[in-house]
């Protein structure tokens, strides 16, 4: 699998297990820092926050939508620019602002009326293993924190902000069958 040697999706078998619970994702959950973007923060002279977000990242959350993927985003920074990137991407369901991620991805559940199991959550940090730990489809990045990175099912090769989200969702994509459908209308 497409992880660290510290971590226990590290081998052909992981990977097929993995395959296995993407293949039930029907909510796919994303936090910002680190995942969405580099977990970089840039100051502008008036003190707002600049984020850079990924445009391969964008589409692939675009293609996983139009799979019937629903998508939502927990974040525990408070940013208008996070509510207009989501805004861009047609992501409905979006939680900032919130240090308690686990009362946020219980709201959601009973907003979407999906079972946990049948949720996917892509985090780096240790505030983030409270959902982590419940999804049925857990994942990370290269860099996440190490308690977190062995504590997953999938680990993107790529890193956060460049390119991850999109390496998961064609992952997720690949494993419920649906790519070749969702990248069709641009091979012809």
């Amino acid at each position: 699998m497409n992880a660290p040697t510290d971590s226990p999706a590290d081998s052909a078998s992981s990977l097929s297990a993995a395959s296995a619970r993407a293949a039930n994702v029907r909510l796919m959950i994303f936090d910002v820092d680190g995942i969405l973007t580099d977990g970089s923060l840039h100051f502008g002279a008036d003190g707002e926050v600049i984020k850079t977000f990924n445009v391969l990242d964008g589409h692939g959350i675009k293609l996983l939508q139009q799979s019937g993927v629903a998508t939502a985003i927990i974040s525990a920074r408070q940013s208008p620019i996070v509510l207009r990137r989501a805004t861009d991407l047609g992501i409905h369901h979006v939680f900032q602002g919130i240090h308690d991620k686990r009362s946020a991805f219980e709201q959601l559940l009973i907003q979407t009326n999906i079972a946990a199991d049948a949720c996917g959550f892509i985090g780096d940090d240790v505030i983030d293993l409270p959902i982590l730990s419940r999804v049925g489809f857990a994942a990370s990045v290269p860099n996440a924190h190490p308690e977190v990175r062995s504590r997953v099912h999938y680990v993107t090769q790529a890193g956060g902000g460049r390119g991850a989200a999109r390496e998961l969702c064609d992952f997720i994509l690949r494993a419920q069958g649906n790519y070749e459908t969702a990248i069709a209308p641009y091979l012809s």
